[in-house]
């Protein structure tokens, strides 16, 4: 079981940007890097979605409903993955989780709207 702790999320206004990060602070260097990091979100009463996904070699892959406004990166030295978001809607309201090798962190809110 991986240790993953998201974080970043909270209230934004539409058209807005947040920051997400995810920790796994108690794995080593060597085992993170090579490691594919996945961001999700759900909704209540709906099915948990991917939203980016990122290898350990760089590729990236996006959910068509935030190409062109989601980044996924990942700092391997830290440990830690992101997600930047930008132009932010209500659609995007939603509980994101980030999840490596099955495990899942416990899932930071994030809120769009005024």
């Amino acid at each position: 079981q991986v240790l993953l702790v998201e974080s970043g999320g909270g209230l934004v206004q539409p058209g807005g940007s947040l920051r997400l990060s995810c920790a796994a602070p108690r794995m080593i260097f060597s085992v993170f890097q090579p490691k594919t990091i996945a961001w999700y979100r759900q909704v209540p009463g709906k099915q948990r979605e991917m939203v980016a996904s990122i290898t350990g070699g760089g590729t990236k892959t996006y959910a068509d409903s935030v190409k062109g406004r989601v980044t996924i990166s990942r700092d391997n030295s830290k440990k830690k993955s992101f997600l930047q978001m930008n132009n932010l809607s209500s659609e995007d309201t939603a509980v994101y989780y980030c999840t490596m090798e099955g495990s899942w962190g416990q899932g930071t809110q994030v809120t769009v709207g005024s």
